[in-house]
């Protein structure tokens, strides 16, 4: 049974409601993917008939066939859960109980599984400890697990990103803590999105003048900024299964661009520049959506969130920038040292490129 999960990249995301429980304890309604907690479960507990169940009930699509199997193999399941994730009180660890069955949905067309707990805390105390080891890469399934903890409890609200370099939460932390962690989740989500990074290779390797790569980053930055807090906030809603194909293809069409401008001769009138920027803007819209998707917080208004989202992005642009600052400069020097050899690296890259967003863009057609 040790196979990769089913159907999902190479990372995952877990998110985590922390809320006052009755009685005074905690509560935390976790969200899972449905067919990476089957795999990872079954091998907690080398519970062959789960994986069998589990898998079947997921290739079928069918939800209730799905919640069956995890219920009836509930032991497995909560037991993997609860050991790499817990909840403690003046350094005591709570008690978990289920307070209800696993129920299924999906998240951008993933089925995700929820699962309520009820912690039990021995000490009542103003702070609560969250650590969550969910997934870990050890398990070989996906890397770098992600859990989005969402927590209104001890007088405070907020959200707070855990990963393997960072698992744990307390309701104690600082502001800049909590915001650092967003900046640098920020920071790897454009880091390690192979398809973000590409896309901006292609707007570098397209831009001949210092110019035209700050206005075509600058329209790029604003038309994602917005979509992106929009979509984090919850006014604007895209599925998925159109967001990601969009994004593989245009990947294609703005190095594809390049290409054209470079069989012509090189040269981009100031009509086509301008036609570059609105190109450039209207995929920026899009992949802005497939920021906030990434990012995945689901709760209500505050200034803690949206200032939390304002510091993802900027994670996100420091990135960016330090893109820029490193491959802009050497593209343009290679250009000016040996303008043929650079005519054929950019060529190049920009070919490679385009070939890379064609065929994700198939792929994601016929996976949505």
């Amino acid at each position: 049974m040790a196979g990769p999960a089913l159907a999902h990249g190479f990372s995952s995301t877990v998110y985590a409601d922390v809320t006052p429980g009755e009685s005074g304890h905690v509560r935390t309604a976790l969200e899972l993917e449905y067919d990476l907690l089957v795999v990872s479960a079954a091998d907690y507990r080398d519970d062959d008939q789960l994986f069998q169940d589990g898998t079947a009930a997921f290739d079928a699509g069918d939800a209730a066939a799905q919640a069956a199997a995890l219920n009836a193999h509930s032991a497995a399941a909560l037991g993997y859960v609860t050991d790499r994730f817990s909840v403690t009180a003046g350094g005591d660890a709570c008690a978990p109980s289920a307070s209800g069955p696993f129920t299924l949905g999906t998240r951008e067309g993933v089925p995700y599984t929820t699962l309520v707990l009820d912690w039990t805390c021995a000490q009542r105390t103003g702070e609560h400890e969250i650590r969550s080891g969910l997934f870990p890469d050890a398990e070989t399934y996906v890397r770098d697990t992600k859990t989005i903890v969402t927590y209104e409890i001890d007088g405070r609200d907020g959200s707070a990103a855990l990963d393997a370099g960072n698992p744990v939460f307390s309701t104690a932390q600082s502001w800049q803590q909590r915001f650092g962690e967003f900046f640098v989740l920020g920071a790897e989500h454009l880091l390690f999105g192979i398809d973000h990074i590409l896309f901006l290779l292609a707007l570098i390797a397209g831009s001949r003048r210092l110019r035209e790569i700050v206005l075509a980053a600058t329209a790029f930055t604003v038309a994602h900024s917005v979509t992106f807090v929009l979509a984090a906030l919850g006014l604007v809603s895209v599925p998925a299964r159109v967001v990601e194909p969009i994004i593989a293809l245009s990947i294609a069409v703005v190095a594809g661009w390049h290409l054209v401008q470079v069989r012509r001769g090189g040269s981009v009138s100031p009509g086509a520049g301008w036609g570059r920027l609105a190109v450039v803007f209207l995929f920026g819209l899009v992949h802005g959506l497939g920021f906030a998707g990434a990012l995945g917080i689901d709760e209500a208004w505050s200034w803690t969130l949206l200032w939390s989202l304002l510091v993802f992005n900027v994670g996100i642009e420091s990135v960016q920038i330090g893109l820029i600052l490193l491959v802009f400069p050497a593209l343009t020097l290679l250009r000016r040292r040996a303008p043929r050899a650079g005519n054929w690296v950019t060529g190049l890259l920009c070919a490679g490129v385009a070939v890379m967003g064609l065929i994700w863009f198939v792929e994601r057609i016929f996976a949505s």
